[in-house]
């Protein structure tokens, strides 16, 4: 099978050197930093983004390429809402094809259960005007012919996206950084310079640059810079596995899911597929300090998890990564520049399997390549974007829980107006810092 579409061996595009001065530092090259330095650019602000790595080649790239309002938490579809728009005028400004299409997202349901789930969010749908409908067995059949199984019902969002999130968010960093964006790959953020209480810098691989506001976007990686400087956050890396087969006849222009299998549309003809459940948390230090906080979530069970006993040497919560270091020493960020863990075989041969088994007139499915991706997962399935209180000038926009990707332009110009003290036009409460720490009782977001 073919090699995942980024790796260290890739030349770096964003070759920099990093500014010694800049307004906002943000660390972290996925589709959140990506999409907040591109708006503050806009605003003239002089931004500087670092990555370790090469722009999206963590989650940013490895999701399903999903652009969903379906489903979502009542707190993020307003934000989803507006990405949704902001997806549309990106993809017209950058003049690269992303693979931006309108085919909408559909929800397969086995059970009365499962169209009773579906149906608590349609108050959130109709409230907010979104074009969000039930179907009976008979419509969804119709909606997606060839379906050896027969479903209960679906819910189904015509309206809803999809996009190619490795041709994607490469395009969004070069459009920022026309806008006057400076990127920075392969240069990791080792730790925040403070003086009396504040952000006055960030101390990078190839030395400071000087600053009064970061934002820390490092998705998988953030828990980690945080707690350096004392800052708890109860974020931990969930491993999912996702292939693309090779060309095929379409059955379905748009993404679906079920129980077994996950499988949208893809621009060059195949299919991407993932297990409908089955992610899997490597136990490490986070995963026991967190442990209380998670345990509405592991009794709902959201992520379908399955526990490893140990995450390989390296990656965010393994043993054996070191928890502090200085500013002169080699960072855990150096040492991993891309998490690149191995997809579950046993998954791969469940995606392969299952779609087949859901469509037999297509003949033999077969995978050209695979991959996984650690997903920055919170307690309550909903992520944090906040200023942090006990550090003047830094901001946190983290933990997506796997909605990342869709969301990103909508968190994007939230978080930059968020750091220029200007209205973000949303309700951000739902996604406060705090909200772990002040006595508040986890209030799971939708595990849909």
């Amino acid at each position: 099978m073919q090699n995942f579409p980024f790796s260290e061996r890739d030349p770096i595009q964003f070759p920099g050197p990093a500014p010694k001065r800049a307004d906002v530092v943000i660390i972290g090259g996925g589709v959140i930093g990506v999409t907040t330095a591109l708006y503050l650019a806009e605003k003239g602000v002089a931004v500087t983004l670092v990555e370790k790595g090469r722009i999206a080649a963590e989650q940013s790239s490895r999701n399903w390429g999903w652009i969903r309002q379906q489903g979502r938490d009542a707190d993020e579809l307003p934000i989803v809402i507006e990405a949704c728009r902001l997806w549309k005028q990106l993809a017209e400004e950058c003049g690269e094809d992303i693979g931006l299409e309108q085919t909408g997202v559909t929800y397969l349901a086995n059970s009365a259960k499962e169209m009773a789930d579906f149906d608590d969010f349609m108050t959130i749908a109709a409230r907010h005007d979104v074009d969000t409908r039930l179907l009976s067995s008979a419509e969804t059949a119709t909606l997606i012919p060839g379906m050896a199984r027969k479903f209960h019902g679906a819910m189904t969002t015509p309206s809803d996206m999809r996009a190619e999130p490795w041709l994607a968010v490469p395009a969004l960093a070069r459009l920022a950084a026309r806008k006057g964006a400076t990127i920075v790959e392969n240069c990791a953020a080792r730790s925040l310079d403070i003086s009396a209480g504040r952000i006055s810098g960030v101390w990078t691989e190839t030395g400071l640059i000087e600053t009064s506001s970061v934002l820390v976007a490092g998705g998988a990686w953030s828990s980690l810079l945080l707690r350096l400087h004392g800052v708890s956050i109860p974020q931990l890396s969930v491993r999912s596995t996702v292939a693309a087969t090779e060309p095929m006849p379409e059955v379905h222009a748009g993404a679906a899911v079920d129980s077994h299998v996950a499988f949208r549309r893809r621009q060059d003809g195949g299919y991407t597929l993932a297990p409908g459940s089955g992610s899997a948390l490597y136990v490490g230090p986070d995963a026991f300090r967190h442990a209380v906080k998670y345990l509405p979530a592991l009794l709902d069970n959201p992520f379908g998890l399955r526990y490893l006993p140990a995450a390989p040497s390296g990656f965010p919560d393994a043993w054996s990564t070191r928890r502090t270091w200085t500013a002169d020493e080699t960072s855990p960020f150096e040492r991993m520049r891309i998490l690149n863990p191995a997809p579950s075989q046993k998954g791969l041969r469940s995606v392969e399997r299952e779609f087949a088994r859901l469509f037999p007139d297509l003949g033999p499915v077969r995978l050209k390549t695979a991959w996984a991706g650690m997903i920055d997962a919170m307690p309550d399935v909903v992520p944090v974007v906040d200023r942090v209180e006990a550090i003047g000038g830094l901001f946190v926009a983290t933990g997506m829980s796997g909605h990342g990707f869709g969301i990103g332009p909508g968190i994007g110009r939230v978080v930059a107006n968020l750091i220029n003290g200007n209205a973000v036009g949303h309700d951000l409460s739902r996604f406060r810092l705090s909200r772990f720490s002040d006595g508040s009782p986890v209030k799971l977001g939708p595990a849909l």
